[in-house]
């Protein structure tokens, strides 16, 4: 009898022994992964705050800009165009802001970069049509039709338009990291921001900018090749050999 009691002592002993080493287990688990969040959280933070800060002086207003010189082109990065062919508003705006900063001579071209990896989908063309439409000579806008991302428009405006000095027009959320991305590569840049209305998206904007921005200071930090880069267009050419063959843009009569 003493012997079973013994050994039930025995089993409640180890039993508590193996409760305790798992709770310390646990916690300390518990305590790595906060410690990762809190890491995670003052990383993110931190290349936000750099981009933000940094590249606040950057951003001008749409007379300063005007004053600049030398400048090679404005560069107009692109966004969601609707069913049907139209311009979403984010990228209305961002071509009215183009076409008021070409009207007030700050660059001779408009260089318009967005998505036309498929045929049915096409930003560019879209943003060529809306400042033609306003009097901006086809021959002034020309289009990239490979700027798939922010790093890809402002990499193939170095290597493909030969761009030196830029404007950068896009939202004030946006702007930060265009121009950290310009710098990193080496451009002249400077940005005018096109907020002209409230958007839906707002809050989803801005929560998914704090990831890109990382993503972008991985990109700067490696600077690989963008999804495809092609031969030389000097922005001295006509920007209608950017057209798709059989594309015409029909000026106002």
């Amino acid at each position: 009898m003493a012997k079973q009691k013994s050994r039930k002592e025995l089993r409640q002993v180890m039993t508590s022994r193996r409760e305790r080493q798992s709770k310390r287990r646990r916690a300390r688990i518990a305590a790595l992964l906060l410690g990762l969040m809190l890491l995670t959280g003052v990383f993110v933070g931190g290349i936000n705050v750099l981009m933000a800060k940094g590249e606040a002086p950057r951003i001008l207003s749409q007379e300063q800009a005007a004053q600049l010189s030398g400048v090679d082109c404005i560069l107009v990065l692109g966004a969601k165009v609707l069913p049907g062919g139209a311009p979403s508003h984010m990228l209305e705006d961002r071509c009215r802001r183009g076409v008021a900063l070409w009207q007030m001579q700050a660059a001779p071209v408009l260089l318009m970069s967005g998505d036309h990896g498929q045929v049915e989908y096409d930003e560019v063309s879209c943003m060529k049509r809306y400042a033609v439409e306003r009097g901006v000579p086809s021959s002034a806008v020309f289009m990239d039709h490979a700027g798939f991302s922010t790093y890809d428009s402002l990499y193939r405006a170095r290597d493909i338009f030969g761009a030196k000095r830029i404007i950068i027009v896009t939202q004030r959320y946006h702007m930060f990291r265009a121009l950290y991305t310009a710098r990193k590569l080496g451009l002249d840049a400077y940005g005018v921001t096109c907020d002209y209305r409230a958007y839906q998206t707002k809050y989803y904007n801005a929560l998914r900018e704090l990831l890109a921005r990382v993503k972008a200071w991985f990109q700067c930090a490696a600077q690989p090749q963008p999804v495809f880069l092609g031969d030389p267009i000097p922005l001295s050419q006509s920007g209608d050999i950017t057209n798709d063959e059989g594309s015409v843009f029909p000026e106002p009569g």
